[in-house]
């Protein structure tokens, strides 16, 4: 199953392609097709695979069944899809890779903004992984299709900054562990619309997809029992009046985690289309400040986001390691036309 939960639950009726298929064993006793798949597919949660099955998307000779049918010996189990099958297996590319720090362990990049971190659905090659299996391709040990390898965590496709990688299994788990206790230590840096009362504010609401737009997340109350926990703390870094620039820590990791929750208390992200940050949401009507922000816009055409910092114990000795990358051109552009502008207009 390679396709996210809400592409498989948001296809059409209409025809419908072979993914996968399996025969049931002869001696095989009478089990829920949930449990029986998820037994057979260890890298498929049995949470995905009832969402896969309450889309009608899993057949059993040739008719969708619901996830608690109970498989019999000889059935013919399909994933059906509305999509062609694509080989989604990674290829190494020689595509440049800005290598922060590396050692037998892991190793920590800096992703530009434009580049998705994995291959999915619309992106199968020319991926943040592509360029890492590319760069260690000498190396034995390392495969890239092994989930017990590579990316530890990701950051959105628009958003530029840092990830660790790690080369062993061991170090997969022994980081991604740090991830889940909430040990790590990563900053984000943000422009963000709109100017702060205090310098310093928490933002908590569990953040879940939106009902009314499946491409962005939204914010439901803590005690809503609607999706996951999340928590970002803000620091204002510098104001430019109807802009301000913050830094973002995050206590846990979500998707779109700091776009949707600054959306959440009016501050959507500078040129963030998908929250609503593509317009001109503070400042004057005058044809000089709205032919400011649209150059602004062209500078730096994508949310302004930035993963600055990360921290982490290493893997096998245990050492606190801490990484910090600069602003890439388009950020730091955009912050310099914004300083200049607030310089210039005192009276903001």
């Amino acid at each position: 199953m390679t396709r996210t939960d809400d592409e498989m639950t948001n296809g059409d009726a209409g025809e419908r392609y072979e993914h996968w298929r399996i025969t049931v064993d002869e001696g095989q006793k009478p089990v829920r097709i949930d449990k029986f798949l998820a037994d057979k597919n260890p890298n498929q949660s049995r949470n995905r695979i009832q969402t896969a099955a309450d889309a009608g998307c899993i057949e059993v000779n040739g008719s969708a069944v619901k996830s608690s049918y109970k498989v019999r010996p000889g059935d013919v189990i399909t994933l059906m899809l509305d999509y062609p099958h694509h080989d989604t297996s990674i290829v190494a590319e020689d595509i440049p890779l800005d290598v922060v720090y590396e050692d037998s362990e892991l190793m920590v990049v800096n992703k530009p903004a434009g580049m998705v971190v994995h291959p999915g659905a619309g992106n199968f090659t020319g991926t943040l992984i592509n360029a890492v299996a590319w760069h260690l391709r000498d190396l034995e040990s390392f495969d890239a299709n092994n989930p017990d390898v590579g990316l530890v965590h990701r950051i959105d496709k628009d958003t530029s900054g840092l990830l660790v990688v790690a080369k062993t299994p061991e170090a997969k788990t022994a980081l991604g562990r740090q991830f889940f206790n909430k040990t790590t230590e990563r900053s984000y840096n943000a422009l963000v619309w709109g100017n702060f009362l205090e310098d310093d504010g928490r933002i908590e609401g569990n953040i879940s997809r939106d009902p009314r737009n499946r491409l962005r997340m939204t914010v439901f109350p803590p005690d809503s029992g609607v999706g996951k926990t999340a928590v970002t703390h803000y620091h204002v870094l510098e104001r430019f009046g109807y802009v301000t620039l913050v830094e973002c820590v995050l206590e846990t990791g979500r998707t779109h985690q700091i776009r949707a929750h600054m959306k959440h208390i009016g501050h959507p992200l500078f040129a963030d289309e998908t929250y609503g940050g593509m317009e001109i949401l503070r400042g004057q009507r005058s044809s000089s400040y709205k032919a400011f922000i649209e150059n602004c816009f062209k500078v730096c055409p994508r949310q302004a986001l930035h993963a600055r910092t990360l921290g982490f114990r290493h893997p096998k000795t245990g050492e606190m390691m801490r990484f910090s990358s600069e602003w890439p051109a388009d950020f730091a552009a955009l912050i310099d036309r914004w300083r200049r502008y607030f310089s210039n207009n005192a009276d903001m």
